[in-house]
C-alpha cells in the first residue's frame, strides 16, 4: 500500500468516523471495488487524461450519486480529479485496517489445498479467536501446491501447519544439529 492511499484512505475514515457511518461507507466502499475489479475498462476510462476531469466526476455522479454514501462520491472525485483513482484498492485497505483496528477485529488469511467447510472454519475461528483474544475475520485462499495442512497469517504472524512446512521446520534443526 502506498502512501497515498494511506493518507487518503485514512483521511476517508476519519470523516466517517466523525460522522458514524463507518459501517455504511465500508460495505459501499467493498461493493464499488468489488465493481471496478469486475469492470477494468471503466476505471481506464475515468483515468483517461483525454476525458475531461469534469466528465469523468461527471460519470461517477451519475453511476455511484443515487446509491452510495455523498462522503463516498465526493471521495471518488477527488480521487479521479487528481488522477489517483487507481489507489482506490489501496485506500479500500487502510480504511479496513482502521476500522478493524478500531473493533479489535484481527484479519486472518487461511490458506489451503482445498476449500474448507463452514464447520471447520468455524472451528478454526473460534481456535484463533482464542490465540488472539480479538474477533477473527477469516478469508480463505485456495492454493493447490499445499500439500496438506494450513497456512494462516495472522496480524503479521505466519502459522504454517503444512506438511511442508513441518518437513522444513524438521531439516532446519536436523542442519543445526549437524553443525
Amino acid at each position: 500500500m502506498t502512501q497515498t492511499a494511506r493518507l487518503y484512505g485514512g483521511s476517508m475514515y476519519e470523516l466517517a468516523a466523525e460522522e458514524q457511518l463507518t459501517d455504511t461507507v465500508m460495505e459501499q466502499m467493498n461493493e464499488i471495488r468489488q465493481l471496478f475489479r469486475e469492470n477494468p475498462d471503466y476505471m481506464k476510462l475515468l483515468g483517461e487524461p483525454s476525458i475531461p476531469k469534469a466528465e469523468r466526476t461527471g460519470m461517477i455522479e451519475a453511476a455511484f450519486g443515487n446509491q452510495a454514501e455523498r462522503y463516498l462520491v465526493n471521495f471518488l472525485k477527488l480521487l479521479c480529479e487528481r488522477n489517483i483513482l487507481m489507489e482506490y484498492a489501496g485506500c479500500c485497505d487502510e480504511f479496513t485496517r482502521r476500522y478493524n483496528a478500531d473493533r479489535g477485529i484481527a484479519e486472518a488469511v487461511v490458506t489451503s489445498a482445498v476449500v474448507l467447510s463452514e464447520e471447520q472454519m468455524a472451528a478454526l475461528k473460534a481456535r484463533l479467536e482464542k490465540m488472539s483474544g480479538k474477533t477473527v475475520s477469516l478469508i480463505q485462499k485456495k492454493d493447490p501446491t499445499v500439500l496438506a495442512g494450513l497456512r494462516v497469517e495472522l496480524e503479521g504472524k505466519q502459522l504454517d501447519g503444512t506438511v511442508q512446512g513441518r518437513l522444513s521446520s524438521i531439516s532446519r534443526k536436523l542442519n543445526e544439529l549437524i553443525v
